[in-house]
């Protein structure tokens, strides 16, 4: 099992027991190990395994039966509501951030020069260099380098305030998003998409600058909100 860091404990074990449930390594009437031997698994204490399997129970996915043990009853839970609103905070942020970056990046295309360039080119390669291994938060920061950059080519003073002033609450709904996707490997694979708007900006070519922006937003919006990006376009 992945090591534990980060959140609370009880969250991530209940996590981490979840996954093995959802990927059929624990069946239906599958009956979990002891509270002992999943501590020493995960490396926590058995009030940290306790806490977890209440979560699971609550959820529907666990039942504990006195004097037998406890079971798997569900392969799937129904919408935590605290991950709905978390969900639902991340799409209103990623909404204005659409409208905040599709600006910026098509005025970058007149306004950039080549210190801006390179600062551009520079925060993407360390960008896709972060290790699968990072945290969420080392990857975010990362990413906003870059997005910061190409706002920054803008030259435009009151969008890089406004901008200086989303990131502490944008930087917050990124890190909750990674950790909401399984580790983040659905929006670690999109250096493409970045490298879409870097050679758009480099090439002057404002309307492809702006549309790469949005559609890149675009596409982590539909991950967020659980569709597909090709269903809709993009669209909400």
């Amino acid at each position: 099992m992945t090591a534990l860091h980060r959140r609370p404990l009880a969250d991530q074990a209940a996590e981490l027991l979840l996954d093995r449930v959802r990927s059929g390594v624990w069946p239906l009437d599958h009956r979990l190990p002891g509270e002992q031997a999943l501590a020493t698994e995960l490396g926590v204490g058995r009030s940290t395994v306790r806490e977890a399997i209440r979560q699971l129970a609550g959820r529907g996915v666990l039942d504990s039966r006195q004097g037998s043990g406890v079971y798997v009853v569900s392969t799937d839970t129904a919408d935590d509501w605290d991950e709905v609103l978390r969900r639902g905070e991340i799409v209103d942020v990623l909404e204005v951030r659409a409208a905040l970056e599709a600006e910026a990046a098509g005025l970058a295309t007149t306004r950039r020069t080549p210190a801006d360039l390179r600062a551009m080119t520079t925060a993407l390669a360390r960008r896709g260099q972060v290790p699968a291994t990072s945290s969420a938060a080392d990857y975010v920061d990362a990413d906003l380098v870059f997005h910061r950059a190409v706002v920054d080519a803008a030259h435009n003073a009151v969008l890089g305030e406004l901008f200086a002033t989303f990131v502490p609450r944008l930087r917050r709904a990124m890190v909750a998003m990674v950790d909401l996707d399984h580790a983040g490997e659905a929006h670690r694979h999109d250096q493409d998409a970045h490298e879409a708007i870097l050679e758009a900006v480099r090439d002057r070519d404002a309307v492809r600058a702006s549309a790469a922006a949005r559609e890149h937003l675009a596409a982590v919006h539909a991950k967020v909100a659980g569709r597909d990006p090709g269903a809709t376009g993009g669209e909400r």
